[in-house]
């Protein structure tokens, strides 16, 4: 058993750098270069061995007159008599007490696997008020839950804040990083396990990180050639079971010997990835462009604003005139043709691109035409 959450998505997405093409899609190159052996436990993890997520809801206290204004958080001065109460110190109902070093905040950790009571995890504390800063402050004990309600572990401790920040009576303000949020290394003990992972059932499943059909064959192959034959199966391109020893003792020697195996991974498939925001174009070292002839050139409108002034005669009885006046003026960069080879490698892409001196967004247009023309081998993907 363990704590049932929702599967999460982890989508990866490339930095944006303006400039030279040739390093952002050699830096690709490198990453998406010819597979090579790895280890399983690089390209798989034992299904269900994961963390679970933790969250809670505390109180820091001690700051420097830098927390909730509790006019505008009232939940913070409730949750802060409630403590009160429980601790035999009764405030009037009619009371309301406001604080400015109290600040209400939001919990959360990750519980590792195998954890067990009496460990201690790190833990992040961020300002769900109105607080400006939780430097210096403390955090009083509050409990952390799982997804299922539960109580796992219990938080409490001195906050560390990386930044800062400073507000003068004028308003003006000047902050670095973000002061409304801080860390306590080992600020969560561990009160409860989550249920062991390892059954009895005769069988251990390994999950790829990355679905892929070749990978999972492969991967079989070396854990049959190892363990015997039949000792893998594949269930499908993510999942790989394979026979393991019921006695738990026995099952952590073979895990050791399964993720030290050596697989060489399936090719990543062909493919361009375009951020249509930042104009980060990624493209993969499987990527064939077709016999080709591309020209790009770029249009430049320009519009310049002037005011002219009609003034009458020093006794013609007029009245001063304001007339706007606008001249737009068009010019078209002159553009080259170059012509993509067949079966053109990603050096000679970043070659050619280079060559016309094709910016981000230029690049972005001159790829979806050559898919549009039946030229790029490869999926574009758009996000």
């Amino acid at each position: 058993m363990r704590i049932p959450r929702k599967s999460p998505h982890i989508h990866v997405r490339g930095f944006n750098r303006i400039g030279a093409l040739g390093c952002v899609l050699a830096l690709l190159g490198a990453f998406l270069a010819p597979a090579h052996a790895e280890r399983i436990k690089d390209l798989a993890q034992v299904g269900g061995v994961r963390g679970n997520a933790l969250v809670g809801y505390g109180l820091v206290v001690g700051l420097d007159n830098s927390g909730d204004r509790t006019s505008q958080a009232p939940f913070t001065v409730q949750s802060l008599k409630n403590m009160l109460g429980q601790l035999g110190v009764n405030v009037p109902a009619n009371v309301n007490p406001q604080l400015k070093n109290v600040a209400a905040v939001a919990i959360h950790a990750e519980l590792p696997p195998f954890a067990k009571p009496g460990q201690t995890i790190d833990i992040t504390v961020s300002s769900i008020g109105n607080a400006v800063s939780l430097r210096g402050g403390s955090l009083l004990m509050a409990p952390l839950k799982g997804a299922d309600g539960q109580v796992y572990a219990i938080a409490q401790g001195n906050l560390v804040v990386g930044g800062f920040g400073a507000q003068g009576s004028d308003g003006s303000k000047v902050s670095v990083n973000i002061p409304s949020v801080g860390r306590i290394p080992n600020g969560a003990t561990v009160e409860r396990a989550v249920p062991d992972v390892f059954d009895s059932s005769g069988e251990i499943t390994l999950n790829l990180h990355r679905n892929d059909f070749t990978t999972a064959a492969r991967m079989v192959d070396a854990l049959n050639q190892s363990f015997g034959p039949g000792s893998a199966r594949a269930v499908d391109g993510v999942t790989v079971a394979v026979t393991a020893p019921i006695d738990p003792g026995a099952r952590i020697g073979f895990l050791a010997q399964v993720e030290n195996l050596d697989v060489s991974p399936g090719a990543a498939p062909a493919k361009v990835i375009v951020n249509a925001r930042t104009g980060t174009v990624v493209i993969g070292s499987q990527v064939r462009v077709m016999p080709a002839a591309v020209a790009h050139g770029a249009l430049t409108v320009t519009i310049n604003e002037a005011v002219q002034v009609s003034q009458p005669g020093a006794f013609g009885g007029g009245q001063t005139v304001v007339a706007p006046s606008s001249t737009v003026t068009t010019s078209q960069e002159g553009s080259r043709m170059f012509k993509f080879e067949g079966g053109t490698t990603l050096d000679e892409i970043v070659r050619a691109v280079n060559e016309v001196g094709a910016a981000p967004g230029d690049l972005i247009a001159i790829l979806e035409a050559l898919r549009q023309a039946g030229a790029l081998r490869a999926e574009l993907e758009v996000i």
